[in-house]
């Protein structure tokens, strides 16, 4: 277990345009049976995307790995709705970096009945200032060509799309994290339909 001191001062509550409520909050070592019946819930064909590989029934040791990060190098934001008395997941942000540099990559997966309702763009907004807070100054991420949705939502947000060499079946998405435009002006300067394609890279 990391010992880590929780960063509640990045917990943000939003309305959505249809009016419902979400927290926008890091994720904790407690949300692992929550994130094991996210991921149980999300479509296999979103958790391919996500992973670039087929995961089933979530194991142990990806939600432990999922679950414990150290908010600095590893940092996880989750969408969290209130239900029954507890919190459901329906969506995660993150981004993992080695030891050492300035480079993060970065991965993003919502529940399919929650796409088009706005949540990927507040879970970016959070994880872009996160990195950027902790000096990361490139974010990147892995793309299959087939995600059409996924890509342009990325080039939404300021992604630039690149061709990998080695793998025709993905593409290489890449921000400057240099100080500029805030992320939610651009949001709001994009049209619904563009920012709601909520889909799921690696």
């Amino acid at each position: 277990m990391i010992e880590r001191s929780y960063p509640l001062q990045l917990i943000r509550t939003h309305g959505l345009w249809d009016g419902r409520t979400v927290t926008i909050r890091p994720i904790r070592a407690d949300d692992a049976e929550r994130m094991r019946e996210f991921l149980t819930e999300t479509s296999g064909d979103s958790r391919y995307k996500r992973f670039q590989k087929w995961v089933e029934a979530p194991r142990n040791n990806l939600l432990r790995y999922l679950t414990n990060v150290d908010y600095d190098r590893h940092m996880a934001f989750v969408c969290s709705v209130a239900h029954d008395g507890d919190e459901e997941l329906v969506g995660e942000a993150r981004y993992a970096a080695p030891p050492t540099g300035n480079r993060c990559e970065l991965g993003i997966i919502i529940k399919d009945s929650w796409r088009k309702s706005g949540i990927a763009g507040l879970l970016m907004e959070a994880l872009i200032r996160a990195a950027r807070e902790r000096g990361f100054e490139e974010m990147e991420g892995v793309v299959l060509t087939t995600n059409r949705a996924m890509l342009r939502f990325a080039q939404a947000l300021g992604f630039v799309v690149e061709p990998m060499d080695d793998d025709r079946g993905s593409l290489r998405i890449v921000m400057n994290l240099a100080p500029g435009p805030a992320l939610r002006d651009r949001l709001d300067s994009k049209a619904p339909a563009t920012l709601a394609a909520d889909s799921a890279t690696k």
